[in-house]
């Protein structure tokens, strides 16, 4: 039996892990759950599963939570509280899925306690990939990416690295793959979050229709694989079926398949190396439409190159980038800022923020508030 830390419960991979958890109750037993402020919803989920811990980013929400609990679930709230539920010594699996620079921390914490990290928390690796990877490294973690490419990638590999030529992440180009640019500056935020094969929450929807989500996961693979950034790949597949590819040096091509379903992901990052069963239909290709690929177009999706410029340039440049591009969602989505504005902020951030080496997490952290308020200020000028 192992104990899981599920770190982002209310939202939709934390949905999907515990209804993989659901299927398996003599292999995985949730240990603490947290949410931001979705009481309602947490109170709910620790009638269900009995966790030790439940913790709530938001305080009156923590108190909200304590007051509708009748078991002996312990109630915390604070991103110091996330920490020490990711560290706990009978934490055996941490899934990482809190979106946002505000799960980096916890993240971290799981790897210096050497837990098996199941990531999808982007940040983690695109704010700090550097000190992320030398402390899985030096603590024995396991980490195991939970992204349909990632885990695509990884699977691939498992073949061995030999000969490795590049690896190549599909992207399905969101709602707007055949959208003509002059057409995108009137976009609403329910049109950008009308994703049409996944059910997401409504930042990281836009991020997909941007393609800043595409950008972020190059960025991932660059910490996840070691790799450099000319070995980094990005084709458009809207039926998103091919998860993602690798290439060898000797023409070989390897691909890993399959329904856009995240629950497979997770299972295979819950049983690794084995292989459970995660309630998702097995694919039929001959049902299935043809399968179609296109190279992206950057001028359309300009925070795709935005964010492979972000990784040439290295040093803050990848946390600039994210930290404009969650404030510029953020506007975007409360109606301050038109949808082809999102890039032009991030771009004007990266612009005019100094570039510099961060060798500390307190380093990262400073240059993260540096950018967001620089990146409120330009939205400022576009409101």
């Amino acid at each position: 039996m192992k104990n899981i830390t599920l770190l982002g419960a209310t939202g939709s991979i934390g949905k999907s892990t515990l209804s993989v958890v659901d299927q398996h109750r003599d292999k995985f037993n949730i240990f603490a759950l947290s949410a931001n402020t979705s009481w309602e919803k947490m109170a709910q989920l620790c009638h269900r599963y009995q966790p030790k811990f439940a913790v709530m980013m938001d305080e009156n929400a923590a108190s909200q939570l304590q007051s509708a609990l009748d078991n002996d679930t312990i109630v915390l709230s604070g991103e110091q509280a996330l920490c020490d539920i990711a560290a706990h010594e009978q934490t055996d699996y941490v899934m990482a899925a809190i979106v946002g620079a505000v799960g980096m921390s916890s993240a971290l914490a799981a790897a210096k306690a050497g837990k098996r990290i199941m990531l999808a928390n982007k940040e983690s690796l695109v704010l700090a990939g550097d000190i992320f990877m030398d402390t899985v490294k030096n603590s024995g973690a396991e980490l195991i990416p939970v992204d349909s490419e990632h885990s695509a990638i990884f699977q691939c590999l498992q073949s061995g690295r030999s000969g490795l030529s590049k690896i190549q992440l599909t992207a399905s180009g969101g709602p707007f793959l055949h959208t003509p640019l002059s057409e995108l500056q009137s976009i609403t935020p329910d049109e950008a979050c009308a994703h049409p094969n996944w059910s997401m929450g409504r930042k990281i929807s836009v991020d997909s229709a941007t393609m800043m989500n595409k950008g972020l996961e190059v960025i991932e693979a660059y910490y996840l694989f070691n790799l450099k950034p000319e070995q980094i790949d990005v084709v458009m597949h809207p039926q998103s079926i091919v998860h993602s590819s690798v290439y060898y040096k000797d023409g070989s091509t390897l691909s890993q398949l399959g329904n856009p379903d995240m629950r497979s992901v997770i299972s295979y990052a819950m049983a690794y190396p084995r292989r459970i069963s995660a309630g998702v239909a097995p694919l039929d290709l001959a049902s299935n439409p043809p399968l179609e690929f296109y190279s992206p177009d950057l001028d359309k999706f300009a925070c795709l190159k935005l964010a492979f410029d972000a990784l040439k340039q290295g040093g803050n440049a990848m946390g600039t980038i994210n930290a404009a591009n969650e404030v510029a969602v953020d506007a975007f989505l409360k109606q301050t800022i038109n949808f082809l504005d999102i890039a032009l902020v991030i771009e004007q951030t990266l612009e005019q923020t100094k570039h510099a080496v961060l060798n500390s997490l307190d380093a990262i952290i400073a240059n993260d508030q540096t950018a967001r308020e620089l990146a409120t200020q330009i939205v400022a000028k576009y409101a």
